[in-house]
């Protein structure tokens, strides 16, 4: 990406150029961030919030298994088991 070179207007507005705004996929009313540097700013997307909280997640995922105990749940893996054969006799 090459650098491009703006005008600040009257007003305090930017216009980025619309190969860029293409190239970035900014289009008409993407909120974005300025962060201010030690040599200017740096302009990126703001990150969106999300409109869920953790118990709207639950259920998402679906077993259809026999029911697992906490116990067997919480057991470490032991992965040596699952790369023996593999790499390692």
């Amino acid at each position: 990406m090459t650098a491009l070179t703006v005008k600040l207007s009257s007003k305090g507005q930017l216009l980025i150029p619309k190969e860029l705004r293409e190239q970035l996929h900014w289009e008409a009313g993407t909120e974005l961030t300025l962060v201010p540097t030690g040599r200017g700013i740096f302009l990126q997307p703001s990150v969106k919030k999300a409109k869920h909280n953790l118990a709207d997640l639950r259920g998402m995922l679906k077993y259809d298994g026999p029911p697992i105990s906490l116990e067997e749940l919480c057991k470490p893996v032991d992965l040596g088991e699952a790369n023996r054969g593999k790499d390692n006799p």
